[in-house]
């Protein structure tokens, strides 16, 4: 028997408030704001039910809305309990077994049509059940959070060097990722058995703030050590999370030092002379991070280190600025430090999607073999977001792509130090 039709609704039992007020129902189209539309959009956007749809379509498994003839309505909905019973058991139980809650079109449906198809009319439009993630599938979120449990807990301590080893992080051109190297490379190696220490030699003092240390002016700084002799160990402060980890900070009273070295007395070597009377026996790396020049603060860095490392971005004008650099090296080599020598380069914010960094990447090798690290850094939100967190992405986020790859140049230098010892 038919079933009567409420005024201003073709659809039989359905309250006329759920529908639009004036004409068309949105049950009877995709862009409708009534219950039914809502329920239309809703099932549109669950996986495979527009597929479906259109297999519905074809099959002739679209029906005039019940209780109205064809020619009553613009439109047709489909038998969504029908529909839907197929998709979640393409899409759903395919993959969990254990699904087994069908979506159904809330209100009363046409008796007979489907057993169960009549849900309470006061339930929630919320309360969509949700298929339960699949714990056993080996997607890129799961790899990523192992990879990060890996990081946290440090695995395996890595080689560590002889002697200490003290690495000047110079590239005159700014941007190219000096710091950030830096505080990465110095987190990596510490969560994995060596001691660090970070001498921040820049005055915008980011590597102090990167691994949250205190750099306010006034504040015992490498200011005190360069300008008033105060001795590197009692500005050396630990950094919190690691127990292997070190800082001495940089203040902005560094901005005006490199005027006020001017009248000393062998002013290219305080930092040189700070570090040999410092106690580095338990130590077994020191990066010292320049600022973006070639003055006199990157002159005493470059004194002061035996080693150079140099970050270069994968772009034209970070290989422009770098003869620049090399040039200074080798000045600096002739005159101040004979044991000068660039050990390491690594390439920073590649970007695979261009050609540039390709090409920069193949040139930087074709020119320096050895010395660069196999290990390449990509551009990563992650690894910019950490420090106004105070924290390396190593901490912040250890799974991201920009952390494993620091921690793998982290190895690479470590492992480094065995071939070297037994070259």
């Amino acid at each position: 028997m038919a079933a009567a039709q409420p005024t201003g609704c073709g659809v039989a039992g359905e309250p006329a408030r759920w529908c639009q007020p004036s004409g068309g129902c949105g049950a009877h189209s995709s862009g409708g704001t009534g219950l039914a539309g809502e329920l239309w959009r809703r099932n549109r956007l669950a996986d495979g039910t527009g597929r479906a749809l259109g297999r519905a379509a074809a099959t002739g498994a679209l029906t005039p809305w019940p209780g109205t003839e064809p020619g009553d309505r613009p439109g047709t909905i489909p038998v969504l309990a029908e529909v839907e019973r197929q998709v979640w058991s393409a899409s759903v139980q395919a993959s969990n077994p254990a699904w087994r809650t069908e979506y159904r079109v809330r209100g009363p449906m046409i008796a007979g049509t489907d057993s169960g198809a009549v849900s309470a009319l006061g339930e929630s439009e919320d309360e969509v059940p949700v298929p339960a993630p699949d714990q056993s599938a080996d997607t890129p979120i799961e790899r990523a959070a192992q990879a990060a449990m890996k990081a946290r807990a440090g695995g395996q301590a890595w080689p560590r060097p002889e002697s200490c080893r003290i690495l000047t992080i110079a590239n005159q051109k700014g941007g190219v990722g000096k710091t950030t190297t830096g505080v990465n490379l110095a987190a990596s190696l510490a969560m994995n058995g060596s001691r660090v220490l970070v001498v921040d030699l820049d005055p915008q003092g980011n590597a102090s703030t990167a691994l949250d240390i205190e750099h306010r002016s006034g504040t015992p700084s490498v200011y005190s050590v360069l300008v008033d002799g105060m001795p590197l160990g009692e500005i050396v402060r630990p950094v919190e999370g690691f127990r292997q980890l070190f800082c001495a900070p940089a203040t902005i009273d560094l901005a005006g030092s490199e005027i006020e070295l001017v009248p000393l007395v062998a002013r290219e070597a305080r930092l040189a002379r700070a570090l040999a009377e410092y106690d580095a026996s338990g130590m077994d790396y020191i990066f010292i991070d320049c600022p973006p020049s070639l003055g006199l603060l990157t002159v005493n860095a470059l004194v002061a280190a035996p080693e150079v490392l140099i970050p270069i971005q994968c772009e034209y004008y970070a290989l422009e600025g770098l003869e620049q650099l090399l040039r200074t090296v080798d000045l600096v080599k002739s005159h101040l430090n004979q044991k000068l020598k660039i050990t390491t380069i690594l390439l920073t914010m590649y970007d695979n999607r261009t050609r540039l960094a390709s090409q920069v990447a193949d040139e930087v090798r074709g020119h320096f073999g050895d010395l660069v690290l196999n290990s390449v850094i990509p551009r990563s939100v992650r690894v910019s977001e950490a420090p106004s967190y105070g924290q390396t992405v190593m901490t912040y986020d250890p799974g991201s792509s920009g952390a494993l790859a620091y921690l793998a140049a982290a190895r690479e230098m470590a492992f480094r130090n065995v071939r070297a010892a037994t070259a």
